[in-house]
């Protein structure tokens, strides 16, 4: 056992089940053992690839998503721009070198990253060496005033909370012990109220259906970034794997070394996550008083944004293998069987902002 799953298996052992939320909070952001503080997760090095780290054209595209974001506001003289978990850096380190088409735009945003791990924060510094970068360990110490916010690969980090059906009606799932004194799944019953109005339950569902998912986190977080949003202008865009929900299944995963592995069995050495409800966000943007968009796939979207020629430019002039990696680069992110449909894209923005690049040139979800 890790020495985190000891310290999980010991509080156990002296105050009873977890849930699941806590047990994720724990395996991620102990400050001494959780996974993002003490271990490198991103590229082939590590235990998984986003898409930043597959192609430069991912962040290049975003950047230039984000400068018509900043046009369609009415280009103001200052506007944060936001990203929510933002990895080694790359992904805006690609934005902040395409948005200099755009040198108003570059004059006008200041950078601020959201990110809880000091390991992580001394990559990013060093990435984005020369820029000028203000950290944040959580989204309430940003600034006020009009922000363009990009999440990508943020939501699925957030601890879920799980619950079945039973023939005593809902119960949660729960983080226990075994006779043997290892990590196990176990139930215990929700009551006959949900446990909070933010985490309302359905009454439909026959007993012995898969685990119904919820996320208390992702959606605070989505409201109060929605009211920012509604009450000083701006956009976000948050990319993921996910689903329209509610829908019925276990999707909480593991990941080590590009592996799945199982969810308990190394507390703190593998990445913990679970698909995203868009559904659940979009509501609760609607409610912060934000607009969300109709959601489409991640292959949609950048082939709105134009990556293929994007993609055909950065392959010009460069030898075959240099070209046929950039072709299959775009085919990774782009293609059905591939992130093209699991990822989505969910935009959001101010009431009032008329159009958004990629979103509002038809009513049309290409793919979604």
């Amino acid at each position: 056992m890790t020495p985190l799953g000891a310290r999980i298996a010991a509080l156990i052992a002296e105050a009873g089940p977890i849930t699941v939320a806590d047990y994720m909070a724990m395996c991620l952001g102990d400050p001494e053992h959780g996974y993002y503080m003490a271990r490198e997760p991103f590229g082939r090095g590590g235990d998984f690839v986003t898409a930043p780290e597959i192609s430069q054209v991912f962040g290049e595209l975003i950047g230039l998503w984000a400068v018509a974001a900043w046009m369609a506001m009415g280009a103001p003289p200052s506007v944060a721009l936001v990203e929510l978990g933002p990895g080694r850096g790359t992904l805006m380190a690609d934005l902040l070198r395409a948005a200099r088409v755009r040198p108003a735009f570059r004059e006008a945003a200041a950078v601020h990253l959201v990110e809880s791990s000091p390991r992580l924060r001394a990559v990013q510094e060093a990435t984005l060496a020369g820029q000028a970068v203000t950290w944040h360990a959580a989204i309430d110490t940003l600034p006020p005033g009009p922000s363009i916010v990009v999440a990508n690969e943020f939501f699925d980090a957030l601890p879920i909370r799980q619950y079945a059906r039973t023939g005593g009606g809902w119960a949660e799932r729960m983080v226990g012990l075994d006779g043997e004194g290892r990590l196990a799944f176990g139930l215990r019953p929700a009551g006959g109220a949900s446990p909070s109005p933010a985490l309302a339950l359905p009454e439909a569902g026959r007993e012995g259906e898969p685990i119904l998912e919820v996320s208390p986190a992702a959606t605070a977080i989505m409201a109060a970034l929605a009211a920012r949003i509604a009450r000083d202008g701006g956009a976000l865009l948050a990319i993921d794997y996910g689903y329209e929900g509610p829908a019925f299944g276990d999707t909480l995963q593991a990941m080590r070394r590009h592996a799945f592995v199982d969810p308990l069995a190394d507390p703190g050495e593998a990445d913990l996550t679970a698909h995203v409800d868009f559904a659940a966000l979009a509501r609760a943007a609607s409610e912060g008083g934000a607009r969300p968009r109709p959601l489409l796939t991640q292959g949609a979207f950048l082939t709105r944004l134009g990556i293929g020629t994007r993609a055909a430019r950065l392959a010009a002039g460069k030898d075959a293998g240099a070209a046929a990696a950039i072709a299959a680069a775009v085919r990774r992110l782009t293609a059905p069987e591939a992130m093209g449909t699991l990822f989505k894209v969910l935009a959001v923005a101010h009431s009032g902002l008329a159009a958004l690049p990629a979103f509002d040139h038809d009513e049309r979800t290409d793919g979604a």
